[in-house]
């Protein structure tokens, strides 16, 4: 089991940017992948990036592509969220998440929660 742990959250004027860290930790080595998730309240959880731990390959889904930035930092075993251009309905906590290769992801942060001022 992989253990995650998600930091950075905060209060945040729309327009704004911030970074979430995930630290991964436990066995790392069997980690295909990792995400970020988001869920706003009263709303189903939504993917947002991935990144693979090997060749840092990427993908985003449309609501966030060219704002969001994944990235990895495979000696510190962590992966970051770069936020910009915030806004209001950006509003959630925010999770990554693990998985091994060809399976869903199992492993879970606990949230961080981020929220857009207008």
């Amino acid at each position: 089991q992989v253990q995650l742990v998600e930091s950075g959250g905060g209060l945040v004027q729309a327009g704004g940017s911030l970074r979430l860290s995930c630290a991964a930790s436990g066995r790392t080595f069997g980690s295909y992948a990792m995400g970020w998730f988001r869920q706003a309240p009263g709303k189903e959880r939504e993917f947002l990036a991935h990144i693979t731990w090997s060749t840092g390959s990427t993908y985003y889904t449309d609501s966030v592509k060219g704002r969001f930035t994944i990235s990895r930092d495979n000696a510190k075993n962590t992966v970051y969220l770069q936020m910009n251009s915030l806004k209001p309905e950006d509003t959630a906590v925010y999770y990554c998440a693990s998985r091994r290769f060809g399976l869903t992801y199992d492993s879970w942060g606990q949230g961080t929660q981020v929220t857009v001022s207008s």
